[in-house]
């Protein structure tokens, strides 16, 4: 049987794979392998649950709940909070574990479960795998005073709001910012933490409905706020997704900025003020070359990451680095922050352009983005990838071609036949013809025959 729990948590379609039912068991299930100590003095584990405004989150969350009170669990229900949220209240409350229920810029018929343990750390796989062996195994079930209680936190959004100001290196006064909140979990705190750091704000995307989350909006659809900053005259625009971890943006004139192009211009900033530990930038492979060419004039070295942010995060824990993140806006500061912050992202990042009295785009040229072009080759024996003679050959003779003004990535999708044939290149045309040329050869030598595909 297929693992149940992904790359990021177990998240699938709401009523479809992801039940009330099955909601349910993995909470009972979590509270066994995650909450199965009391703390000192006998006092019953305590787990903050959070979600974002999906309508199937009002179900799940309730599912949840009754899960993990039911297991003996005192539940701290923080209502709907972005991502980053949750976690940093499971280390502010010192709780045992989190829940956050959520699936992220997905559509709204989509959700997802996730689990965090204290002090709002990402679980490791092996974790994850304990919790998923549990299910289907008697559930704890204590008696009268040992059942769990669940009562609201109250003050969960002000907290995390405070510890967000105290992020600032400076304040946001002179600044007029477009805020796109997805119609997500960002929504209620977003407007409130920039507006209470100084800058002139408008927002749009945050009237959610139960339906609307990611709907034409957020950090996956920017043309909404590329117009709205033209509109409105502004400086910048911040662009959520619907839990709120990443952040994307958009210059005075509606250019979109990247998280290689956010990560570089905060990596400088901290290397400035000599907070940016051993100049290192955590980066998976999928960053632009360009990121790497302008940190490195600079003295920051990149150390590159398997792609998503897990992994990003167990390699900045593992050397002590300050920042890393990914080119789809998930970003991490590691001295404020277990996970991606697109809010944290978001004030950073304009606090820079505050400091600095430049432009966005300005601090955004620091870097310049090397042409890139990725195919997707279907149909395909993704296991061979990286053992064909014939595609090593074609793979080193492109990589010789372009020297260090470009480089080559194949990389077989984790979820379906096909790999991803990726070429930078200093200009379209010559990444576009290599990128065709690689991409003919992998069909070539990787095609399954139709008698063996079907």
């Amino acid at each position: 049987m297929a693992r149940l729990f992904g790359t990021d948590g177990v998240r699938g379609l709401a009523n479809g794979l992801l039940t009330a039912e099955l909601a349910l068991q993995l909470a009972q299930a979590a509270a066994v392998v995650l909450g199965h100590e009391r703390t000192e003095g006998g006092a019953r584990p305590r787990a903050v649950v959070a979600r974002d405004p999906r309508a199937s989150g009002e179900f799940l969350a309730a599912a949840v709940e009754a899960g993990l009170s039911s297991s003996g669990i005192d539940v701290y229900d923080a209502g709907v909070l972005p991502t980053p949220a949750a976690a940093y209240l499971i280390a502010d409350l010192d709780a045992d574990f989190g829940v956050m229920i959520s699936a992220s810029h997905n559509p709204a018929p989509d959700n997802g479960i996730k689990f965090f343990a204290r002090g709002g750390q990402k679980l490791p796989d092996e974790v994850e795998d304990a919790i998923e062996a549990q299910l289907g195994k008697e559930p704890a079930r204590p008696v009268a005073g040992d059942v769990g209680r669940i009562q609201r936190f109250a003050d969960a959004e002000d907290r995390y709001i405070v510890h967000l100001l105290g992020t600032l290196p400076n304040r946001l006064e002179g600044l007029k910012i477009v805020l796109d909140c997805a119609h997500g979990a960002a929504s209620g705190c977003s407007p409130q933490v920039f507006a209470s750091a100084g800058a002139e704000i408008v927002v749009i995307g945050a009237e959610p409905d139960g339906l609307n989350i990611n709907d034409g909006v957020g950090s996956t659809h920017l043309d909404q706020l590329k117009n709205a900053v033209i509109k409105h005259g502004a400086d910048l625009g911040i662009a959520h997704d619907g839990d709120a971890d990443r952040c994307l943006a958009v210059d005075h004139e509606g250019n979109e900025v990247d998280g290689d192009q956010i990560m570089a211009i905060l990596a400088l900033a901290l290397k400035e003020s000599g907070k940016l530990n051993d100049d290192v930038l955590v980066a998976t492979v999928m960053s632009n070359l360009g990121l790497k060419i302008a940190l490195r004039r600079a003295g920051i070295t990149i150390r590159e990451t398997a792609v998503g942010d897990r992994y990003v995060l167990e390699e900045m824990r593992a050397g002590g680095f300050s920042l890393g993140g990914e080119q789809s806006g998930h970003v991490i500061f590691s001295d404020y922050a277990t996970t991606g912050d697109g809010l944290l992202t978001g004030l950073q990042l304009a606090a820079q352009v505050a400091r600095t009295g430049r432009t966005l785009q300005d601090l955004a040229g620091s870097m310049t983005k090397l042409p890139q072009l990725m195919i997707n080759v279907k149909g395909v024996d993704k296991s061979r990838a990286a053992t064909d003679e014939g595609v090593a050959a074609a793979v080193a003779a492109a990589e010789l071609e372009l020297g260090d003004t470009g480089r080559v990535l194949l990389r077989p999708s984790g979820t379906e036949a096909l790999v991803r044939v990726m070429v930078e290149a200093a200009d379209m045309e010559t990444a576009t013809r290599i990128c065709t040329e690689l991409a003919a050869v992998v069909e070539d030598r990787l095609t399954v025959p139709r008698e063996l595909a079907l």
